[in-house]
């Protein structure tokens, strides 16, 4: 009788050891560690690999330190031009040490997504609606920058920022599409004025030349005279070119007006 309940006790003890045994051993991946507490005060950091942890007397906290991919969801932001946008954004981050992720806030996944809304609402606030359209590269660097400072005390390190998408109203999007519109127009126009001063130098170059070799002018005449002849125009008017007269005017100014033939004596 007695046999037989120190049989039945030592089993009992023995499936008990065996219980235990198999809830203190853990067994914590490569990427993750075990921020272990004993008596609820923080003891060390385990990890990875197989891990002994005291029943009733420590507790482990599982934390993974790959990088975490955070969505952002719309934000509603006013830019500094007064103008309503939507922005949502992605943010990676890792944490780093695990003993200030667990002990320092209480949900950092919760906490970083929080932080994340608000820094992306203040720095793009800060900004106009142009800035955010054509600059978001730095924008990312600001929200990155700050975010990082903000979690580092809870050993998180935000790698990167990336503003996916800025929705804009319609009326906002005519008004980007009209200003286009009119920024393509001035640049016509400019260049047409330019192509106008560009011709006005050459043809003032030109005209310079020919002024100083008459036969050059000539020649000019002779060829608009071949183009003209041949485009089978009914009637040709084409200047008489004054110097070729000059010579002509000249001598008869230098002939006298009254000069006549003497007449014959009289018989």
């Amino acid at each position: 009788m007695i046999s037989d309940f120190l049989g039945y006790a030592a089993g009992t003890l023995l499936v008990l050891a065996l219980l235990v045994a198999f809830r203190a051993l853990r067994i914590l991946r490569e990427y993750e560690r075990g921020v272990v507490f004993q008596l609820g005060r923080f003891w060390r950091v385990k990890g990875p690999g197989l891990v002994i942890v005291i029943p009733g007397v420590q507790q482990m906290v599982r934390v993974d330190l790959r990088v975490v991919t955070l969505d952002v969801p719309p934000q509603d932001v006013i830019s500094r031009d007064n103008v309503s946008v939507k922005v949502n954004a992605v943010v990676f981050f890792r944490v780093v040490d695990p003993q200030r992720a667990i002990i320092q806030v209480e949900n950092y996944l919760m906490a970083t997504s929080q932080l994340a809304q608000t820094t992306l609402r203040v720095v793009l606030g800060k900004h106009e609606l142009d800035e955010m359209l054509a600059e978001r590269e730095r924008l990312n660097l600001d929200v990155q920058r700050i975010l990082d400072a903000q979690t580092d005390g809870w050993g998180i390190k935000v790698t990167n920022v990336e503003i996916k998408q800025v929705d804009l109203t319609e009326s906002m999007i005519r008004a980007i599409a009209r200003q286009a519109e009119a920024e393509r127009e001035r640049r016509a126009k400019v260049i047409h004025a330019e192509g106008e001063k560009q011709a006005a130098v050459a043809l003032l170059e030109a005209a310079q030349m020919l002024a100083q070799q008459p036969e050059a002018m000539q020649l000019r005449y002779l060829q608009t005279m071949t183009q003209v002849a041949g485009d089978r125009a009914s009637t040709i008017v084409f200047p008489l070119p004054m110097d070729l007269l000059g010579s002509l005017l000249a001598r008869h100014r230098a002939e006298p007006a009254g000069s006549q033939v003497p007449a014959a004596p009289a018989g």
